[in-house]
């Protein structure tokens, strides 16, 4: 996935070994998009990607167990990007409206005239096999968010109205797919969410 913002530099530099392993999974990646974006997902294969990326097959699944991983990079990155969205939301923000810009700047496609970026949205929401892919890889997240929202509302980390909330905050997005403006979908949905929990919240 293009980067969209700066990765904070490591705590410690990187061995020779762990430099090459970073390295040969960063070509294969830019190899894959690179096809994927020219070509099309259905129409670029394993062996395509592992030649142009200069690499045995055997070396491009160590790296990537699925084609559809090949086009995303950044689980880990993902998540802690979502927690931090409530933990460090502004004071008086709602954990709703917090969850809601990061669905809007991470989800939506904006891309401030990123040109790839652009392209890469549109390849994914094209491909149905990339959409339920990343659909099951935000969803993934789906218990750490509910631990931290738990945190975040001082409840219990099992409470079931976090768990719901942390689900349906990674599935709104879904409803925006072939929506000509997802941006007003997904605040629309973000509503409902936020009034059913400020509801849940005044009734505790």
């Amino acid at each position: 996935m293009p980067d969209t913002e700066t990765t904070p530099a490591p705590a410690a530099p990187m061995g020779r070994r762990e430099r090459k392993k970073a390295a040969t999974r960063q070509a294969i990646a830019d190899a894959a998009l690179h096809l994927f974006l020219e070509r099309g997902y259905d129409d670029v294969g394993i062996r395509e990607i592992a030649d142009a990326a200069d690499v045995s097959t055997t070396t491009l699944f160590k790296h990537f167990p699925v084609k559809e991983a090949l086009v995303f990079d950044e689980d880990a990155e993902q998540e802690a990007r979502l927690l931090a969205a409530v933990r460090d939301r502004p004071q008086g923000q709602s954990i709703p409206a917090a969850l809601r810009e990061h669905a809007l700047h991470h989800r939506t496609g904006a891309t401030g005239g990123d040109a790839r970026f652009a392209a890469f949205f549109d390849l994914v929401n094209s491909t149905p096999a990339l959409r339920d892919y990343v659909q099951g890889m935000w969803l993934r997240h789906t218990n750490a968010l509910a631990r931290t929202i738990a945190e975040e509302s001082g409840l219990p980390a099992d409470d079931p109205t976090c768990a719901a909330l942390a689900y349906f905050a990674l599935e709104a997005p879904r409803a925006a797919h072939g929506h000509d403006d997802p941006r007003q979908v997904i605040t629309r949905a973000f509503d409902l969410l936020e009034n059913g929990w400020h509801t849940l919240a005044s009734g505790r």
